[in-house]
């Protein structure tokens, strides 16, 4: 296991992010994460669908988000998109009646379902949503993931603060931000696909245990992991990788998943 540089020039800390690269960066390592139900799918439509459910509940214990994310995707077959924009709000609803995992209960599922029928309905794709709201300028993809989440809200026809909180809020986003990650990079743990915004427009989604690592290595200042703080690690990994500063966002979160020991 590489071992992180005590003090690091950028030279020595890409060095040893990309030790991590090479010993982690494989599809072998993908389960449990919940990047696993994406790879599933082949078409683009259902892998936006997918990824934006399975991210949306990817919180909590990894065995509990798992099966819930199974009882999800599971009523939607082998085409989630297409079963979705055939589905009827009122048929969503009846389909996840008694649903609940953790803090989502089944009319917040139901509402995030028929707001990603409806944006795709009008828009085409999530993906085109997001396009509409981003620009070649944008220094990262706020801007245009906040177009996104109000429209999602709004066709929800209420808020869905938790399952898609809003980056204007101060929020890191963490989930949505992952998902995010899914379907702009494609190498072969990200399937990639989505144009929207490029990938050094991404931002590191900043869990606590990615932030206690950012704190260590001084990669950001911030005494919460919040918005802020996210674009600060952000900012420190596009130094060492400009066209694409979450290359090592999988890697880096691999030893703590798996348990390994890591001095990172």
């Amino acid at each position: 296991m590489p071992r992180a540089p005590a003090t690091s020039t950028l030279a020595t800390e890409r060095r040893w992010l990309e030790g991590l690269h090479r010993r982690y960066h494989h599809p072998r390592f993908i389960t449990p994460d919940p990047l696993e139900f994406v790879h599933r799918y082949d078409e683009p439509d259902d892998r936006e669908v997918v990824g934006l459910i399975a991210s949306a509940l990817a919180y909590g214990n990894v065995t509990a988000m798992r099966p819930a994310i199974g009882r999800v995707l599971d009523p939607l077959g082998a085409r989630p998109a297409a079963t979705i924009a055939a589905w009827t709000p009122r048929r969503v609803r009846r389909t996840y009646a008694g649903f609940r995992y953790r803090f989502t209960d089944a009319d917040t599922l139901g509402g995030l379902l028929v707001a990603a029928r409806r944006v795709r309905r009008t828009r085409g794709s999530l993906d085109a949503c997001l396009a509409t709201h981003a620009t070649p300028t944008d220094d990262d993809a706020f801007a245009a993931l906040g177009g996104l989440v109000d429209e999602l809200h709004a066709a929800a026809g209420a808020p869905l603060p938790h399952l898609i909180p809003h980056p204007r809020g101060g929020s890191a986003c963490k989930r949505l931000c992952l998902w995010l990650r899914w379907m702009v990079r494609c190498d072969a743990v990200d399937p990639g696909g989505w144009t929207g915004v490029a990938p050094s427009q991404l931002v590191m989604p900043l869990d606590t245990h990615v932030f206690q690592i950012a704190q260590r290595r001084g990669w950001t200042r911030r005494r919460t992991p919040n918005g802020a703080a996210a674009l600060e690690v952000t900012t420190h990994l596009r130094r060492l990788c400009p066209r694409d500063p979450l290359r090592y966002d999988f890697a880096i979160t691999r030893p703590g998943i798996r348990r390994e020991p890591a001095d990172i």
